[in-house]
């Protein structure tokens, strides 16, 4: 039977990265609504409480009835997980004079707990919250505290099979042990057998794909992306030749993409059918400004094109997507209640007559990079980053033409070229991110190298076609567009941060850009956050 860990959400903006340090501990974790525990858990071996946005005393505030499997299993609070504990069975949580917000270190902390297992006195952890407890529950004992969080850990290990709980949050970068709390209590305390890992999910779901497909046909839309690839050459692997990919070039993918993803696709052994119908979406979208407009028709032509193609495949039975598992968490809030749909679990369109397959439907996106690599997929696929499906379109304010598409193009091409040349060595906390997110690199004295393009989560190229400049080129007046260059970095797209890319190679692209680049003759660089922004323009 596949152990699991619980990860019951109470609204916490790191519940997802909470999720992925337990899958980089090779132990498989499902999250879930704080209100949707099991009726069966039999599979599940440890409990983990997240935070939140709320304080345990707001009349809204988001609880959990902890007899449902507080004594059976091992149970961790983190932040409002450990608040909720203490409030549910008869601490205090009080109001902090001010919110505790940021690094803080653990001056004490008891190294016999089996929580706090090799730690190191002084170990750096992050704090966020605005309440704090001010008195633990009888029974349980404060293991590790700072200059001004008196109860930072506490627990009791008598109660049933133990009861674990921090105000700090361990699953992100800035609390240095953080990895290693997370395994004291996942490995240590509830017994994983870390046999989750890219070679048992790719036997594993091989297998149940052979089994569950059978010799039915099967139709795959690829989009040359790393979720919908990895998808493809999983099934390929499962039922060879009766499984056909449709790739749909509709005008707005970057520069030679659609060649070169073609081809690489021919290298995997792949049975695709490309389709270039990029003349009907430049003609359905010729005039349109409105961006929902834009992706509405991009999204109406793109089922239209598919399923034209689609019917020419007889005895097709079932559509693969390349469905993640934060596709699914993103579709839900913890309330259980649709707040967005996501691209990928939408539904299907009645006509086609198809049942769904997912198959990787679990995973996080690094854990889809780590299956690639174990299919043995080529490095610059696995990597590459996320791309909207509108394509280009939703980086061109404005309307749409082949030309302005061109522009984009070339622009676009300069800067991602150059984010892969460009070289940088990390050490410390930059370099466990990189690490952390699956990017093959070796360590060096303590420091990697690795391209820019690596250390950032998506980067691309934004067309101000609304919008002309005056310029002077070869002591000539210009009179053409700028655009504007956005890189971020994130763990899962939810929130992000622009990047602090060197000024050294802004400068070297930017000439470039405006050098190369007929209709470009400035260059901005977007440094705004998400939220309040998005990492799309439109």
């Amino acid at each position: 039977m596949q152990q699991k860990i619980i990860i019951l959400d109470f609204g916490s903006q790191t519940t997802q990265l909470i999720g992925r340090r337990v899958r980089e501990l090779d132990t498989f974790c499902e999250i879930l609504p704080y209100n949707k525990y099991p009726e069966d858990d039999s599979d599940v071996i440890g409990v983990i409480l997240s935070g939140s946005p709320y304080s345990v005393h707001d009349p809204e505030a988001f609880k959990v009835n902890l007899d449902r499997f507080m004594g059976r299993l091992p149970v961790l609070g983190i932040c409002y997980g450990a608040q909720f504990i203490s409030h549910a069975l008869g601490g205090k949580v009080e109001k902090a004079d001010s919110r505790e917000y940021g690094r803080a270190h653990l001056d004490t902390v008891n190294t016999e707990n089996p929580l706090f297992c090799g730690f190191d006195n002084g170990s750096q952890v992050w704090m966020s919250h605005g309440d704090t407890i001010t008195a633990i529950p009888d029974g349980f004992e404060c293991i590790a505290s700072t200059t001004d969080v008196k109860y930072a850990a506490y627990s009791n290990t008598a109660l049933g099979r133990g009861v674990w709980a921090v105000q700090f949050h361990p699953e992100v970068f800035h609390t240095v042990q953080g990895t290693l709390l997370l395994r004291n209590f996942i490995v240590g305390i509830c017994g994983s057998r870390q046999d989750w890992s890219a070679a048992s999910f790719v036997d594993t779901t091989v297998a149940e794909l052979k089994a569950e497909l059978g010799d039915d046909r099967v139709i795959l839309g690829l989009s040359g992306g790393v979720d919908s690839s990895v998808a493809a050459v999983l099934l390929n692997r499962a039922i060879g030749k009766n499984l056909t990919c449709i790739f749909v070039d509709h005008g707005m993918l970057r520069k030679n993409e659609f060649r070169d993803v073609m081809h690489d696709y021919e290298c995997l052994g792949l049975n695709v059918v490309g389709v270039d119908a990029s003349e009907k979406f430049f003609a359905d979208l010729a005039g349109v400004t409105d961006p929902e407009q834009k992706r509405k028709i991009i999204g109406r032509d793109f089922v239209e094109v598919f399923n034209a193609e689609a019917k020419k495949i007889t005895g097709a039975k079932w559509l693969a997507q390349g469905t993640i598992y934060p596709d699914r968490i993103e579709s839900l809030n913890i309330t259980g209640k649709v707040i967005k749909s996501h691209h990928n679990v939408g539904g299907l369109p009645k006509e086609m007559h198809l049942s769904l397959c997912e198959p990787l439907k679990w995973l996080f996106k690094d854990e889809v990079r780590r299956v690639g690599r174990q299919l043995g997929m080529p490095e610059h696929l696995i990597t590459r980053h996320p791309f909207p499906g509108p394509g280009l379109a939703v980086r061109i304010l404005g309307d749409i033409t082949p030309e302005k598409v061109r522009i984009l193009q070339d622009a676009d091409d300069i800067y991602i070229r150059g984010l892969r040349d460009y070289k940088v060595r990390l050490s410390g906390e930059e370099a466990r991110k990189v690490l952390a997110a699956g990017v093959p690199a070796e360590m060096t004295d303590g420091e990697i190298e690795v391209s820019l393009y690596d250390q950032i989560w998506q980067a691309g190229t934004v067309l101000l076609s609304t919008v002309r400049s005056v310029g002077v080129m070869g002591d000539e007046r210009t009179y053409e567009h700028p655009v504007a260059l956005r890189a971020v970095t994130s763990t899962d797209a939810m929130t992000a941060d622009w990047a602090h890319l060197p000024y050294d190679f802004m400068a070297k692209v930017s000439n470039e850009i405006i050098n190369k680049v007929r209709g470009v003759n400035r260059v901005c660089y977007d440094i705004s956050s998400k939220p309040p922004s998005t990492i799309e323009w439109e």
